[in-house]
């Protein structure tokens, strides 16, 4: 099959969704497949650019550093982008795995050329507006008006023509004017213009979508609360994976060394990761291990302010940002991990890693939690207290030797090996009609 992955940014950017598309593109063409990943050209040199399977959008960089850009959803771009996919093998399904503008340009791009669609939905849109921005309501209700107007003329799936393609289609060179393919229409299910929360700007992807995917069981699980679901109802649940590849190498690492408990805390140092809470938890519990933070982020130096100023019986040190495949080996030689989210993760991939390593972790989000099922301690609420005493408890399992033991089974369900091929039955099916 030749799939066309849709981005909000470059897959040589930063950030975790652009390394997953990237893993997911190896076992797919590993696999047989084609991949073509449509997003916006970077403006920064990095090695990969020149790579065939990327055709990169005409951009405008969007933050100081030039790492993240945007491509203006539209006409233009419309055009631009089936001139450029016209020399390229017939298209058999559209994935889209965006939030934003690559969204929007993927579903209309899959509208034009009746292709369907697989969306997978990474993010709680609501949550993650609600972290960085200080108005967050005004945001949404802009977000969902943007949404409305470029997604006008894409027809929910139900209103789809009898027409809709089944057989692979090359795109055309020349195609009609995008104004006339995608002309407003009846059908096109804006019965919802009038809501403009999170849950509303994900129901009408859903709404556009053969298939929707989530990386989690309880965030499929919300998205078909708020029916943010396809036709069907249902959403898919493919766990985001861990390269085959690194898991083996990381599990031969051998076994942990003895010593005093070693926790690991890692991701960005922003408010919804919670890392502030944490420090104040490992300070007020007084527990003896060594604690490690690993990432960065607009926190550090209130982190490090705040253990300045109150210096915990702990020891914790700043690792800063560090290659995947050595956070994995720390992952690994640690005692266990803790994670301090709570509502924001739609899978929580640190912990789903550490599991895989055979390393228990402490999970604030209940959510996250019952999905590993075991190998968890558990805080009763989300406060700084109940924090503390889930730390010392965990500390005194670790030094008793009766820490509780992850589900072997995830190190199998979390190989990428697996996930593509769950991805791929997905795909056969919307292919299929």
């Amino acid at each position: 099959m030749h799939v066309v992955f849709f981005g909000d940014q470059h897959l040589e950017s930063l950030g975790g969704a652009q390394v997953s598309m990237r893993l997911q593109r190896r076992f797919l063409e590993r696999a047989g497949h084609t991949v073509t990943v449509v997003a916006p050209r970077m403006h920064l040199p990095r090695p990969g650019l020149s790579d065939p399977g990327y055709l990169d959008l005409p951009s405008v960089p969007i933050t100081p550093d030039r790492e993240y850009s945007l491509t203006w959803p539209g006409a233009r771009t419309d055009r631009w982008l089936d001139a450029a996919m016209a020399g390229r093998p017939p298209v058999d399904v559209v994935h889209v795995q965006a939030d934003f503008w690559g969204a929007f340009i993927g579903h209309r791009f899959a509208a034009r050329h009746r292709l369907p669609v697989v969306h997978t939905m990474h993010n709680r849109v609501d949550v993650g507006i609600a972290a960085v921005a200080p108005a967050p309501a005004l945001v949404l209700r802009g977000l969902n008006l943007w949404q409305r107007r470029v997604l006008r003329g894409v027809p929910a799936r139900a209103a789809r023509t009898a027409g809709s393609m089944r057989e692979p289609r090359r795109i055309a060179r020349a195609s009609q004017d995008s104004a006339e393919i995608l002309r407003p229409s009846r059908d096109s299910a804006e019965f919802v213009t009038a809501d403009a929360d999170g849950w509303a700007y994900l129901r009408r992807f859903a709404e556009r979508s053969d298939a929707v995917t989530a990386p989690s069981g309880h965030f499929a699980r919300r998205l078909e609360t708020h029916g943010a679901a396809p036709e069907s109802g249902a959403v898919d649940v493919i766990w985001n994976g861990i390269d085959d590849d690194v898991l083996d190498a990381a599990l031969s690492g051998g076994a942990r060394e003895p010593g005093r408990p070693r926790l690991v805390w890692v991701g960005r140092m922003s408010p919804e990761k919670r890392l502030l809470p944490f420090l104040e938890a490992i300070v007020a519990s007084g527990i003896d291990a060594d604690v490690e933070i690993i990432g960065g982020g607009g926190q550090l130096r209130a982190a490090r302010r705040l253990l300045a100023r109150r210096p915990p019986t702990a020891s914790v040190s700043f690792a800063g940002r560090l290659p995947y495949a050595e956070t994995l080996r720390r992952l690994a030689a640690a005692d266990a991990v803790v994670q301090t989210s709570i509502g924001f993760e739609t899978q929580g991939m640190t912990v789903f890693e550490a599991a895989s390593l055979g390393t228990p972790a402490v999970v604030s989000d209940p959510d996250i939690a019952g999905e590993l099922g075991a190998g968890v301690w558990v805080p009763g609420d989300g406060s700084v207290t109940a924090l503390a005493r889930t730390l010392r408890r965990a500390v005194t399992d670790i030094a008793a030797g009766t820490a509780p033991v992850p589900d072997p089974t995830v190190a199998e369900r979390f190989r990428q090996s697996s996930r593509t091929a769950a991805m791929v039955d997905v795909y056969r099916r919307v292919v299929a009609g």
